[in-house]
C-alpha cells in the first residue's frame, strides 16, 4: 500500500472544530500547547468558541484549519496511519510541506498566521477591492470553458481546477458577478458562492505575495523526505529552494488540483486520506479515480475507521 494524505484549504472550518480530537487525544493537546506558544494566540478559544463569522476571517481561518489539519495527522500517526507522500489544496499546502519533512510545525503554525493577516491586509488596503471580493464554484462546465468565458471579464479569473466539470473563479465582486452571469448563459449548470474573504489565487494579491515573499526570506525550507505536489505547477516539489519559491508564487497562481490528482495516481498511490476538517477533497477525489476512495477523517468517529 502506498498512501498519500491530502490537506484541505479554506471553506472547510466550522465552530467547535477539533474539539473532539483535542479531547481524546494527547499528542493533539501537545500540539495545542505547541501552538499557543509558538503564535502567541490562545487558539483553542478560536476554534471551539469562535463563531462562523469568526471563523470566516482569513485571519483566523488559516490557522484554525491548519492546526485541525496537523492534529488529525498527529492522531493518524499516533495510530500507526503514516503516510508516504502528500499534497494540499492553497492553504493545505503548508500542512503537506510538514508531512513532507520541508517545514516543521513550529514554522508552519506562526507561518499561516502571517500569510493569512498579510492576505487580509492586502484585501483591505487594495483600492480595486474597495467594493469587495468574491469566489464561486462553477458546477458543470470544462475549465477550458470556463477559463476562456472568464479572460475577458475585469478582475476575474479561473482560480481553483478542482474537478473535469468544476472550476472556482475568483476577484472582485463585481467581476465575480459578471463573471457568473456570463458562464449561465453560457451553459453552466450551477454557480455556488464559496464562504471565504478574499479574491484567492488572482493578480489582485500581488501586494500580498510579496510582502509574503519578504516574510519567508528569513526561513529556512528543506528538501523534501516524500512526494509532495504543488499547487502552482501540479508537480512534484524538487527541493526546499522550491518549495520556498512557489509557496510565494501559490497566493497569485491557479490551483491545479486536477494535475495533482493525476499525478498522484500515476505514481502508484493506492490509499488517499483527506487530513482535515469537511470532505470537499473526498468530493474532488470521485472525479479523480473509480477505483480508489479518499478517506476522510473530520471526526474522531470517522478517523478512527480507518485501518
Amino acid at each position: 500500500m502506498k498512501r498519500s494524505f491530502l490537506f484541505p484549504g479554506q471553506g472547510a472550518q466550522y465552530p467547535g472544530m477539533c474539539k473532539d480530537f483535542y479531547d481524546k487525544s494527547e499528542t493533539v493537546r501537545e500540539l495545542f500547547s505547541i501552538a499557543d506558544k509558538v503564535t502567541g494566540r490562545d487558539l483553542k478559544s478560536l476554534l471551539f468558541d469562535g463563531t462562523v463569522e469568526d471563523l470566516k476571517q482569513t485571519e483566523n481561518t488559516q490557522i484554525a484549519i491548519t492546526l485541525m489539519s496537523l492534529s488529525i495527522r498527529r492522531y493518524l500517526i499516533s495510530n500507526g496511519i503514516e503516510a508516504d507522500g502528500a499534497a494540499g489544496f492553497s492553504l493545505g499546502e503548508f500542512s503537506a510541506m510538514v508531512e513532507a519533512g520541508i517545514l516543521t510545525e513550529e514554522q508552519v503554525l506562526p507561518m499561516v498566521i502571517e500569510r493569512g493577516e498579510i492576505m487580509a491586509r492586502v484585501g483591505k488596503e487594495n483600492p480595486a477591492l474597495a467594493g469587495g471580493s468574491a469566489m464561486a464554484a462553477v458546477i458543470g462546465m470544462s475549465s477550458a470553458d470556463v477559463s476562456s468565458n472568464v479572460d475577458s471579464i475585469k478582475d476575474a479569473y479561473a482560480a481553483n481546477f478542482n474537478a473535469p466539470t468544476q472550476t472556482v473563479i475568483s476577484g472582485t465582486s463585481a467581476g465575480v458577478e459578471a463573471a457568473s452571469a456570463k458562464l449561465k448563459e453560457a451553459g453552466a449548470r450551477r454557480i455556488i458562492p464559496l464562504k471565504v474573504s478574499g479574491p484567492f489565487h488572482t493578480p489582485l494579491l500581488n501586494d500580498a505575495m510579496k510582502y509574503f515573499v519578504e516574510y519567508l526570506s528569513g526561513v529556512t525550507f528543506k528538501d523534501p523526505i516524500k512526494p509532495m505536489y504543488s499547487n502552482v505547477t501540479g508537480k512534484r516539489v524538487g527541493s526546499g529552494v522550491e518549495a520556498k519559491e512557489l509557496s510565494g508564487l501559490q497566493i497569485v497562481s491557479p490551483v491545479k488540483w486536477i494535475d495533482i490528482e493525476t499525478n498522484i495516481l500515476s505514481e502508484g498511490f493506492d490509499s488517499i486520506i483527506e487530513v482535515g476538517p469537511g470532505k470537499v477533497l473526498t468530493g474532488f477525489w470521485k472525479s479523480a479515480s473509480k477505483e480508489i476512495t479518499c478517506k476522510p477523517t473530520g471526526s474522531v468517529e470517522v478517523t478512527d475507521t480507518i485501518s
